[in-house]
């Protein structure tokens, strides 16, 4: 595999641009070697599904689009980021039991470093922000069912 590989999509600030983000970075993944039937690939999905929600219903339509960048450095490294123009940076809100929503930034924190990785957030020059976590890469040598056990 390539030394470094990059691949970027930018979607209207849309609730229907979610699915599209998650769909995209998976097939992008199972490009680059993973597998889509792992857990890794669902902790993925699922922290990409937080990290583009964010980006649609915190913005408060003061950005109009969010782009999804993926880099992969030395088959060692991924890097995954939202950005998104509106200045604020995310805070994390008290988790109250009723509360609907404001726990997105907790659960792709700890997926994050569940995985052994980090998750950051940086002003782009342009005054709006992103989003990334980084993850150490490995990919199972043989496909993981969902019931987490491996396929004959």
């Amino acid at each position: 595999m390539a030394d470094h590989l990059e691949a970027s999509v930018t979607l209207p600030s849309d609730p229907a641009s979610v699915s599209t983000a998650r769909s995209y970075v998976l097939c992008t993944l199972e490009e680059w070697g993973l597998p889509p039937q792992t857990e890794t690939a669902d902790t993925i999905r699922l922290i990409v599904s937080e990290l583009a929600t964010n980006a649609v219903q915190h913005t408060f339509g003061q950005s109009p689009t969010f782009t999804v960048d993926l880099v992969l450095d030395r088959d060692e490294h991924l890097r995954i980021g939202v950005t998104d123009s509106h200045p604020r940076f995310p805070k994390r809100l008290p988790a109250a039991v009723q509360q609907d929503n404001g726990r997105g930034m907790v659960i792709i924190r700890w997926l994050t470093a569940e995985c052994g990785g980090k998750l950051r957030v940086r002003p782009t020059r342009e005054g709006g922000k992103t989003v990334f976590i980084e993850l150490p890469w490995t990919v199972p040598a043989e496909p993981v069912t969902t019931a987490g056990q491996q396929e004959p």
